[in-house]
């Protein structure tokens, strides 16, 4: 690992991936707000875009990195990682389920 990395946080590292992994986009659909704010901008559309992308990415993460630590130190740095992995394919089996289920209808 790099050296600007303390050792104890190695550990989290991989759970916290995983919780920003899993709550990407249930965070990115409240940035509404912040899309109709920057449609009254001046930036171009390409800008709005990335501005919205980055904050979304970086909110799933923070909170991704809040979560994993709760529960890293309710549970231990196992389970919390564990337990992101569960969420995040749970979002992916509930998202192919839900597309199989548009294209048979």
């Amino acid at each position: 690992m790099p050296d600007w990395i303390p050792d104890g946080w190695t550990l989290l590292l991989p759970g916290s991936a995983l919780w920003a992994l899993a709550l990407y986009i249930p965070l990115s659909v409240p940035l509404a707000r912040l899309e109709a704010a920057l449609s009254t901008t001046g930036l171009s559309e390409e800008s709005q875009q990335v501005l919205l992308i980055t904050a979304s990415l970086l909110l799933a993460l923070a909170v991704g990195v809040l979560v994993n630590l709760v529960l890293s130190w309710a549970l231990g740095p196992g389970w919390g990682s564990s337990l992101g992995l569960v969420a995040a394919l749970y979002g992916l089996f509930w998202g192919l389920a839900a597309s199989r289920e548009r294209d048979r209808d």
